[in-house]
């Protein structure tokens, strides 16, 4: 049997932590892990699957080391009519990345190297960044002749502000780690990248999963303009009638550290 061709590129997923940490690779290293629009199919069988399962954490990873993903491969795309450019290239990457950010769970992208292009993209659909140092960002399509395509104008200027959104985006310069940090754009920088994501993940899994996973879908909705004051008063009444709020309410009282069911 032929060896694989590991320039197609392979999406994954493991478990760890009795089954409540998925672990999503996108594995094209031969290739700077270029996302290519089969990759974009798997990766959302993989998020429908995860969005199902009793995995509470979710970590996006890349394949190979130094770079996270060059985003989109430009071979693939540029050889795309405009039609097919508009109704494919560009509307997989929306729909596939859109899911990523609807996950229920919280989503770490764990950023070990350079995240350019559609590789920002990825990262930025994440809740959480954490990068090595060694990371650089960069949205340089403008030398292309196109623009980011997957949601990198909207995530990245409701993340750093429209200035620094059109620093990185019309002069095409990258920025390190730190100043990534103190833009806002990464929450966390640490040479120590698999030590500071595990403790991420403890703090995680030590809260209330639907508390979690409703306060995610409130921040997002204010994001967009929804009031706190409703959005907040109807949360709040559905999540004191759960068996988390309970188990939080009586941990407390008794001055013990909750222990929360996976769903």
């Amino acid at each position: 049997m032929p060896p694989a061709d590991t320039t197609l590129g392979t999406v994954t997923v493991s478990h760890s932590h009795d089954g409540l940490v998925a672990t999503v690779l996108i594995d094209r290293a031969a290739k700077l892990n270029a996302l290519t629009l089969d990759m974009l199919g798997d990766l959302e069988d993989r998020l429908d699957e995860i969005a199902a399962s009793p995995a509470r954490v979710v970590l996006i990873r890349t394949g190979g080391s130094r770079v996270f993903c060059v985003g989109a491969d430009i071979a693939a795309f540029s050889q795309l009519p405009a039609a097919d450019m508009w109704r494919r290239w560009i509307s997989a990457g929306h729909r596939v990345f859109d899911r990523l950010a609807r996950l229920p769970q919280p989503t770490i992208a764990v950023v070990d190297g350079l995240a350019v292009g559609g590789g920002l993209e990825l990262a930025l659909a994440c809740d959480l960044r954490i990068a090595h140092p060694a990371a650089r960002f960069g949205l340089p399509e403008a030398a292309l002749g196109t623009i980011p395509g997957w949601g990198g104008t909207a995530r990245l200027t409701e993340l750093v502000g429209p200035s620094r959104a059109k620093q990185l985006i019309l002069t095409r310069r990258q920025i390190d780690a730190d100043t990534a940090q103190r833009w806002g754009l990464v929450n966390d920088v640490a040479a120590t990248l698999d030590a500071e994501v595990e403790a991420y993940v403890t703090d995680l899994l030590g809260s209330a999963p639907i508390a979690q996973q409703v306060a995610k879908q409130l921040i997002t909705a204010a994001a967009a303009g929804a009031p706190a004051a409703i959005t907040e008063s109807i949360a709040s009444g559905f999540t004191a009638h759960t068996d988390d709020f309970a188990t939080g309410v009586q941990a407390f009282l008794a001055r013990e550290t909750p222990r929360f069911d996976a769903r």
